[in-house]
């Protein structure tokens, strides 16, 4: 088969030139590019809702509009595509497919199986841990959120955002470009897990130091595998295996308390 016979979606976007890989400042600039984008992806909701209501504009209004369960879910969803249209700039550049410069490669039933086990392990160790300082199971926050959609009739929305979008675009982004760039530079594969789950980390300004730790050694985990099996999917699985039990252990505390 020649050049001209192979399929346009399949060959790289420029064939005269050479795929590159974003090194760490490339890497890195990019990343503030595809975290402003994610930024204005979800404002851009929130100010929409905002507009829709019939009331005038004020800090109580925005405050309600922020804390509501609805305007969360529909934000954490627009920023998927939000995420998605600047790492695809940003590959497309390099020269190299999307899929391919994130590491979006399916894997093994038992790496998944590897990623949920060493997952179970880690936050039953956090568990323990809280239950011994005495501090709630689930963060205030997670509960004030899932209490309001349920509220709006919008649990199954909230759900659908924290359990597969907030995955995807978190892992898209961390994960999958961050990590890529960040390893091929002078971090390394083990630089780059720290990095990158600092990274993650400071994107959940909403919890404490408590889960901020948890949140960091969860994404040392995830960096790991992302190393280990080169799949990018499969630290969004172990991602939304993560924010499921988390929202069913917050749904069952609200239910029962």
């Amino acid at each position: 088969m020649s050049s001209q016979d192979i399929p346009a979606e399949l060959a790289p976007p420029d064939l005269s030139k050479p795929p590159r890989i974003w090194k760490f400042w490339g890497t890195s600039l990019w990343g503030l590019f595809a975290f402003a984008a994610l930024f204005l992806g979800q404002v851009t909701v929130v100010l929409y809702l905002v507009l829709m209501k019939d009331a005038p504009f004020d800090l109580t209004l925005l405050t309600r509009t922020l804390s509501s369960g609805t305007a969360i879910a529909l934000s954490v969803i627009m920023g998927l595509p939000a995420v998605c249209a600047a790492l695809w700039l940003a590959t497309r550049l390099a020269r190299m497919r999307f899929a391919a410069y994130l590491a979006l490669d399916g894997t093994s039933w038992k790496n998944f199986a590897v990623g949920a086990l060493g997952l179970i392990l880690l936050v039953g160790l956090w568990e323990l841990i809280s239950r011994a300082m005495g501090r709630d199971s689930s963060p205030g926050f997670m509960m004030d959120v899932l209490k309001s959609a349920r509220a709006d009739g919008a649990l199954w929305l909230l759900v659908l955002a924290f359990c597969v979008a907030a995955p995807m675009t978190e892992e898209f982004f961390v994960r999958g470009f961050l990590y890529r760039g960040w390893s091929e530079s002078f971090l390394r594969p083990w630089g780059a897990i720290a990095l990158s789950s600092l990274v993650w980390t400071a994107m959940h300004l909403q919890y404490d130091w408590f889960f901020f730790c948890e949140i960091f050694t969860i994404g040392l985990w995830l960096g790991w595998l992302r190393y280990r099996y080169n799949s990018t999917w499969l630290t969004v699985f172990v991602h939304g295996l993560n924010n499921l039990a988390a929202t069913v252990q917050t749904l069952w505390i609200a239910t029962h308390t």
